[in-house]
């Protein structure tokens, strides 16, 4: 990931990659409007995750649906960002870290998803905190694939 995003092919970070030159320009020449895209947008996503933990609650020893739930929709979205934005061009240097760092990173979130692992195994659920474990790594990884290979077919791109 990262390097020259040249072409509609290329494949790109869906945040600030400061190994892409077009990024760190932006970066080192506009640094308050880059994090304040970033600040703006992970607040937005925050405030996302937070509406879905609270519509979805679980008890102690049950699977953490919300959590799940953020985390796969969060990297489906990550899937399609990096489809999406090579197409895009370099005409929209807000729109990574808007969107990449801050609310798809706000949304997401990797700390209340070792947290849930954590509470649901002490709390006597050994099965389920381990279930939980593995489903979100596969499917995380399986929601990035779709939303990237979606996208992509939509777009126009044959893997």
């Amino acid at each position: 990931m990262g390097g020259d995003v040249s072409g509609p092919e290329r494949r790109i970070d869906p945040d600030v990659d400061l190994r892409v030159a077009a990024d760190r320009g932006e970066l080192a020449a506009r640094p308050r409007a880059v994090l304040g895209a970033v600040a703006v947008g992970g607040a937005l996503g925050a405030l996302a995750r937070a509406g879905v933990q609270h519509a979805l609650p679980h008890p102690a020893a049950g699977f953490p649906w919300a959590t799940f739930a953020v985390n796969l929709t969060g990297c489906f979205l990550i899937g399609a960002l990096m489809a999406v934005l090579p197409r895009l061009g370099t005409g929209r240097p807000l729109l990574r870290p808007f969107l990449g760092v801050g609310v798809l990173g706000g949304y997401t979130t990797f700390a209340t998803y070792a947290v849930d692992v954590h509470s649901v195994f002490r709390a006597g659920a050994p099965v389920t905190a381990l279930s939980y474990l593995a489903a979100t790594v596969l499917g995380a990884l399986a929601a990035v694939w779709a939303g990237d290979a979606l996208v992509g077919r939509l777009l126009g791109r044959h893997p």
